[in-house]
């Protein structure tokens, strides 16, 4: 199968072939029809965080595709042939206090899908059943695929941001993640402002339901935002430290800021003095739940989110990167389209591939 594989830190993924994997014990082999890129593949690929995947190594986490294979055991309740979406969280114990509690992304066991396990930059993956998320039908996988992980991550910000339909709420970084975020905000009936160095995603945002938008390059948007009043919740999705540091000084008295966000420069300051004060909360949001993921696609298939994508296929893997490197990619997630010209997954069936 062709498979994108990162060997080196320092080097371009290489396009390869590499062999179709085979399902273990309460495993499924995945036809991957589409795979989202987000920034977190770009630091897997990069070795940017201070726990490194271990090359050579698939990177990928918003993976979508078609069940081909069925491993032995326990299957929780997936059969060959429905549609199904791998997530970051490729796998948790299941018996730790936090797995037993409805927060198994906080699970110490946990394994990452295109981190520690392989993922979706490839044409076949291998899934743990328990852990991946069925797309429910009329979802199109080239939608599917960012909300697997832009989705989810969002939607989960917004949860613990604490938001309602009189909230006033900043959304730092409006790219693949933060114009989820905005959506997810505006379904509140919460009061939306967009922050950007990049005019193009404050036009997505605005089309998207917000109601200001705010360039650092051309205002400060703490000045900005305190004079609307404050924002009540800031969501921080930037890849900037300074970012954050703009999103708390934005925050109305009570406040919360909620890190999505994992910039590669690991710090932030946080002036103590202003946050007691003002009564200020900082918490960090790490993905979404399986079931919050089953939300996701709800109000998706209800029409309540749009995805902003574009598609590309897996040969221009470099090149996607690039473009989210350098912001032309704009507000769109990028997806790498492996279906076939009929709508169909392009790679060999499992079958024929170890015929």
């Amino acid at each position: 199968m062709k498979a994108a594989v990162v060997h080196s830190f320092t080097e371009p993924l290489v396009v390869e072939d590499v062999p179709v994997p085979e399902p273990g014990a309460e495993q499924v082999l995945v036809r991957v029809e589409a795979s989202g890129l987000c920034h977190t593949d770009i630091h897997a690929a990069h070795g940017d965080w201070p726990v490194k995947p271990e090359p050579p190594f698939i990177p990928g986490h918003e993976a979508v595709g078609i069940v081909e294979k069925v491993g032995p055991g326990n299957a929780h309740g997936l059969e060959v042939g429905m549609r199904i979406a791998v997530p970051w969280l490729g796998y948790a114990c299941g018996d730790c206090r936090y797995c037993n509690s409805g927060r198994e992304t906080l699970c110490e066991q946990q394994l990452n899908t295109g981190y520690a396990i392989d993922g979706g930059f490839a044409e076949h993956l291998v899934a743990y059943a328990r852990h991946a998320v069925i797309v429910p039908d009329g979802i199109d996988p080239l939608d599917a695929a960012p909300l697997t992980c832009a989705g989810v991550t969002t939607y989960k910000a917004v949860k613990e941001s604490g938001c309602t339909s009189s909230s006033r709420v900043a959304i730092f970084g409006v790219g693949g993640l933060g114009h989820m975020a905005l959506q997810y905000a505006r379904i509140t009936g919460a009061s939306v402002i967009a922050v950007d160095l990049n005019d193009e995603r404050l036009e997505t945002a605005k089309a998207l339901g917000a109601e200001h938008v705010v360039n650092p390059r051309k205002e400060d948007p703490i000045e900005a935002i305190q004079a609307l009043g404050g924002a009540d919740a800031a969501i921080a999705t930037a890849v900037s430290p300074k970012a954050f540091e703009q999103a708390l000084g934005s925050l109305a008295r009570g406040g919360t800021l909620v890190c999505v966000g994992l910039p590669a420069d690991n710090g932030m300051e946080i002036p103590i003095f202003e946050t007691v004060l003002g009564g200020l909360s900082v918490k960090g949001s790490i993905v979404g739940t399986h079931q919050d993921l089953v939300e996701v696609f709800e109000l998706h298939r209800r029409g309540l989110t749009k995805v902003e994508r574009t598609e590309c296929h897996l040969d221009d893997v470099n090149e996607a990167i690039a473009s989210v490197l350098d912001g032309s990619a704009g507000a769109a997630r990028t997806v790498f389209d492996l279906r076939d010209a009929d709508g169909r997954a392009a790679a060999t069936t499992a079958a024929a591939a170890t015929a």
